[in-house]
């Protein structure tokens, strides 16, 4: 066990960047805090969906790393806030360019 006066390295390296600590002003702490507070209300809710779409979030919360429920929130998240992007615009997007270069 160490003792509590020694720092591990991350801690050392936060300690040795405290210098460039800059305070945020009041306004932006009031609008952090608003979003972070948005985050926080939740709501429980049902929803039916098939074996297979279950089974396939499943894994891909498994490859992700995280809850399956975690996943299914970012993924609507995303989708209503129009940051859900598809493969094939993707593509396209890429496609385009390619074709500029």
């Amino acid at each position: 066990m160490r003792k509590k006066t020694e720092l591990d390295s991350l801690e050392n390296k936060i300690e040795a960047q405290s210098s460039d600590y800059v305070p945020v002003t009041n306004a932006k702490r009031a609008r952090i805090e608003a979003v972070l507070e948005k985050s926080r209300k939740t709501r429980n809710i049902n929803i039916r969906i098939s074996e297979h779409d279950l089974a396939g979030l499943k894994r891909r919360s498994e490859e992700e790393g995280i809850p399956y429920q975690t996943l299914i929130s970012s993924v609507l998240h995303k989708f209503v806030s129009d940051r859900l992007v598809e493969e094939k615009e993707i593509l396209k997007s890429l496609q385009l360019l390619k074709n500029h270069e």
